[in-house]
């Protein structure tokens, strides 16, 4: 942002909401937080997006804090209105497992909700007005404050990555070293010249492998880009505010319309995370696919 008095120009504004609260260690000042991008950058890998974190934890907290008031307070009577989306939600959730995951694991359903309910959490502060919390934590001192953590990629890759490790769990569980192995190098191809046999493992080999991990890619990217470029959307829709009458009443016009489009890819985006999960994990399961 720019010092003073001075107006930030639009691009400082646009780099201002697209920067993390970022903690790390500085090669010249130390530990702390960076109070601007050439010092976050300097901080390197093992720096930490905080306000990505806070945001992640605290949204995570309020479904289990939400979901655990519904289930004490659940009766037999008449349910409460928060009792029935609750039970709304998990019949849903769990009618998609039902018919995604073909297996017997009791572990499954539970993490399809907590997937659908936290990722929906995550995506829905993308309604936030756009400077409304940046503009305070701002006025407090705090430099950045990015509040929809799956526009930052490293959640979204961190969500994947927990789903990559389910996947190589049960893979390596349920068809055991050796048939993890022979299914990476088996397929697709197939021959009984035993002379070029290794190379067509080699070749199965590579091939699955990236299949493989293309899996955690595209659903971490596929979360962070939907949602890093609706998030772009309504930044530059904000700056026309700033630009005259005409374009801000314009503005005010394409906010409201993208906000209401908005509303459909927030749970959607929730539903194909998980929906994903559920299905990557059910392959995990099959001898073959």
């Amino acid at each position: 942002m720019a010092s003073g008095s001075e107006l930030p120009t639009m691009e400082e504004h646009i780099a201002h909401h697209l920067s993390n609260l970022t903690f790390g260690y500085h090669p010249e000042t130390g530990l702390g937080f960076a109070m601007t991008s050439a010092e976050a950058d300097a901080m390197g890998f093992w720096a930490i997006h905080v306000d990505s974190m806070l945001w992640s934890i605290g949204l995570g907290l309020l479904f289990i804090l939400a979901f655990r008031a519904a289930a004490k307070r659940a009766t037999a009577g008449v349910p409460g209105g928060w009792q029935n989306f609750v039970e709304w939600i998990v019949e849903f959730v769990d009618e998609n497992v039902r018919g995604s995951f073909k297996h017997k694991n009791d572990m499954v359903a539970p993490l399809a909700l907590t997937i659908f309910i936290w990722v929906f959490l995550l995506n829905l502060m993308d309604l936030v007005p756009v400077d409304l919390v940046p503009h305070l934590a701002y006025l407090a001192g705090v430099p950045y404050m990015k509040i929809v953590p799956t526009t930052d990629v490293n959640v979204t890759v961190g969500l994947a990555l927990g789903v990559f490790i389910l996947i190589l769990y049960y893979s390596l569980k349920i068809k055991g070293p050796v048939g993890f192995i022979k299914e990476l190098t088996g397929i697709p191809f197939q021959t009984k010249i035993t002379v070029i046999k290794p190379i067509f493992w080699v070749i199965n080999f590579v091939l699955e492998t990236i299949n493989l991990i293309a899996k955690p890619v595209s659903l971490a990217l596929r979360l962070f880009g939907n949602l890093y470029a609706a998030e772009m959307i309504f930044i530059l829709i904000g700056v026309m505010y700033s630009a005259g009458l005409v374009l801000g009443l314009v503005g005010g016009v394409l906010h409201v319309g993208w906000a209401i489009f908005h509303i459909l890819v927030v749970p959607l985006q929730a539903f194909i995370f998980m929906v994903l999960t559920v299905v990557y994990i059910d392959m995990a399961y099959s001898e073959d696919h």
